[in-house]
């Protein structure tokens, strides 16, 4: 028996990185799940990796999280191809770093839109199904950088925000049986951290040393360190946890 037999899980911008390393886990646990990203054919390709490897079955579907009828047909399109939806994971997101003075309003209003408005059309689309069942969790991805990164001022307001939506929903949602809670990971090795370091003239190796040497357990996380928290939180072991943040980031935040 897996943590998430008979379960169905939604999982976005799960293409690739973080968001795919925890549609893996939820799988490897029994979890039906749906990669949700913005291109399609990524999306349904990331979906047949899981059903060969882990043996769940698995849908991909094209969505802009950021537009809410989008959303709710993603929804919807879960609901009917895995026959319901327990849980979602809220992961998509970009960066469009840069220091305020040059930060251009398009850069800020783009990553509002995917970071904040993302989540809320897709729990509010999900949450309807969840209340009727009296069952859902809701998992939200922040990050260390919420508490103010320099060259991140659209990034850390909105993953600040992230963490003021989640404590609002375990209020609401809390006496229908949905549990909401956030990570907020640290430095995790991905596409977009080694995008970062070429941006700022680093070789990959010497930009996760250099994150690696920045906290106490001396070495960068994974995507399979934020998949093994959100198993976790998704999971039934954690139902009197709701509204929190928990960072996973090898104690960073600790400085």
């Amino acid at each position: 028996m897996g943590r998430f037999d008979a379960r169905v899980a939604v999982i976005t911008g799960a293409a690739r990185g973080i968001g795919f390393g925890t549609a893996q886990r939820l799988a490897s646990e029994g979890a039906s799940v749906a990669i949700v990203d913005l291109d399609e054919a990524d999306a349904q390709q990331a979906a047949e990796k899981i059903e060969l490897t882990d043996g769940a079955k698995a849908i991909g579907i094209g969505c802009d999280v950021s537009d809410s009828a989008a959303a709710e047909s993603a929804i919807q399109q879960v609901v009917d191809g895995l026959g319901g939806i327990h849980i979602l994971v809220n992961n998509a997101g970009i960066t469009r770093d840069n220091l305020l003075f040059k930060m251009s309003e398009d850069d800020w209003d783009l990553v509002m839109a995917v970071h904040l408005k993302g989540p809320f059309n897709m729990t509010k689309a999900a949450q309807k199904h969840f209340v009727d069942q009296r069952y859902g969790k809701i998992l939200n991805l922040s990050s260390v950088s919420a508490l103010g990164n320099r060259g991140q001022a659209n990034y850390s307001a909105a993953k600040m925000g992230i963490q003021g939506f989640t404590r609002t929903l375990g209020i609401e949602l809390g006496p229908f049986g949905i549990n909401a809670n956030a990570i907020g990971p640290g430095f995790i090795a991905t596409e977009m951290t080694d995008a970062t370091a070429a941006r700022v003239g680093m070789s990959v190796e010497d930009f996760r040393a250099a994150a690696a040497a920045s906290n106490p357990v001396r070495r960068v996380g994974f995507p399979e360190d934020i998949a093994a928290a959100a198993a976790f939180l998704c999971s039934d072991e954690a139902s009197y946890i709701t509204g929190q943040t928990l960072y996973v980031d090898g104690g960073a935040k600790l400085g």
